[in-house]
């Protein structure tokens, strides 16, 4: 397909990268928790005997759980700082990593807790658990809620995922909000840290208030905004290789989104039965004022259902998101790996990014290079370099070791590698760039698995 984007020239100059706020973000959570810790601490006197000693502790892990679902439901609000400073797939683990904390606390929290009152009023933890979830107020509420947020933690485990439908996984994080907020109210209602403590009572209302305003105004406000002024529609689908479609949307005024070259938006096409899902599809060419266009790997029902899509479809669109652009560049030349559909962020990126830049394409056949042609012709018009690595005749597969990359590029230990593909392939290449001596600093890599 002949792209329906006007080459731009780079600029020959960009300003410096701006320093990820990851540093930063990190502490204040951590802060947080030891400010947790710390409110128990000033509350409570001397623990007594086996019974105080596995309530404490209880409490310790079920204010640290209470406060680690919050940062959980923070880290899923799509904070434009987080998702475009830090990065959607950092982002994404931090969430992963708050939600295995939220599980073990939760656990930790509901046995310690029965323990020490079974301890304590000298009865069987059968008789008090039955006891505390139908007797003590908002208990109720708060085990449907515990059950909802293992029915995620167990949907969320790797092993289940991979044999669980991106639709029927998304839902079911979704109940997420449902569970945090059935087990909100116990922990004021029976928390003796917040029992007649005003001022810890404000700043946990303050806590969750604000992440339920980041959640509202991020994931609901802004993308009705968004999609009220913008007026996205399919223009045209066109096929790029066997399996793989590109998508142009057109819209209204797209220059004022802001959007950038590796950058991705999260789709949602109100037609052939796609409107149920929402995707993360990256950009694979620059964004223009009136048009963007995806390119997709037909690897699910959702995915291959694109292909089937008819101009004038309507969609929906949240984003831009990612931070696999220019800003992370930090010298003069650069080098982008790409494998399957990896291509499309740097496509993009191979039009625009400034430098000297040069391009390695990972396929198995010639026949796989989707989006070759527009390789070919940037490369032209910028001077630069494409290579690729096919597999041979008998299948084998190329040589892209640390001395392999190092005779092919020589400078490669200078250069900037924005690596984008499958997460197999992305593991054995950074592992490779950096035996090549390209530093942890300037490997960028973005992943979109799910």
């Amino acid at each position: 397909m002949t792209t329906v984007y006007e080459r731009r020239a780079a600029p020959a100059v960009t300003p410096p990268a701006p320093r990820s706020p990851a540093g930063a973000v990190l502490a204040v959570l951590w802060a947080g928790a030891a400010a947790v810790v710390g409110l128990w601490w000033a509350d409570t006197g001397t623990v007594v005997g086996t019974a105080g000693w596995l309530t404490g502790a209880g409490r310790i892990a079920g204010l640290l759980c209470g406060y680690v679902c919050a940062v959980l439901i923070g880290l899923m609000a799509r904070v434009p700082l987080l998702e475009r400073r830090i990065g959607s797939d950092r982002v994404a683990r931090w969430h992963a990593m708050a939600g295995r904390y939220t599980v073990c606390l939760l656990v930790a929290h509901i046995v310690l807790i029965l323990l020490g009152y079974a301890a304590q009023d000298r009865a069987s933890v059968w008789h008090e658990t039955v006891t505390v979830v139908l007797d003590y107020p908002d208990m109720l509420k708060a085990a449907f809620g515990t059950l909802i947020l293992f029915a995620v933690g167990i949907t969320s485990a790797r092993a289940a995922r991979r044999r669980l439908s991106y639709e029927f996984w998304y839902y079911v994080h979704l109940l997420t909000y449902a569970a945090v907020f059935l087990a909100f109210f116990h922990q004021l209602t029976l928390g003796d840290d917040f029992s007649g403590h005003t001022a810890a009572t404000t700043a946990w209302y303050v806590l969750y208030l604000g992440v339920a305003a980041l959640v509202l105004w991020f994931r609901v406000l802004a993308p009705v905004r968004l999609n009220l002024r913008h007026r996205l529609r399919v223009e045209s689908v066109h096929r790029e290789a066997p399996g793989v479609y590109s998508v142009v949307v057109r819209g209204r005024r797209l220059d004022e989104l802001g959007a950038r070259s590796g950058q991705f938006f999260r789709w949602r096409f109100l037609g052939q039965g796609l409107g149920w899902t929402s995707t993360p599809y990256s950009l694979s060419a620059p964004p223009r004022p009136d048009l963007m266009r995806i390119t997709v790997k037909a690897l699910g029902a959702h995915s291959a259902a694109v292909a089937l899509l008819r101009p004038g479809t309507r969609v929906w669109a949240e984003g831009p998101y990612g931070s696999l652009t220019g800003d992370r560049r930090t010298a003069s030349r650069s080098l982008l790996i790409g494998a399957g559909v990896g291509v499309t962020p740097l496509r993009a990126l191979f039009e625009t990014l400034p430098g000297d830049v040069a391009f390695l394409y990972r396929a198995r056949t010639a026949e796989d290079l989707a989006l070759g042609g527009e390789l070919e012709a940037v490369a032209r018009w910028r001077g630069a370099e494409v290579r690729y690595a096919l597999n041979g005749p008998d299948g084998e597969r190329p040589d892209l070791s640390a001395a392999a990359l190092r005779a092919t590029f020589p400078d490669i230990a200078d250069r900037d590698v924005y690596l984008c593909g499958p997460e197999g392939f992305a593991r054995e290449l950074y592992v490779a760039l950096r035996t090549a001596g390209v530093p942890d600093r300037r490997i960028h890599h973005e992943s979109f698995e799910l």
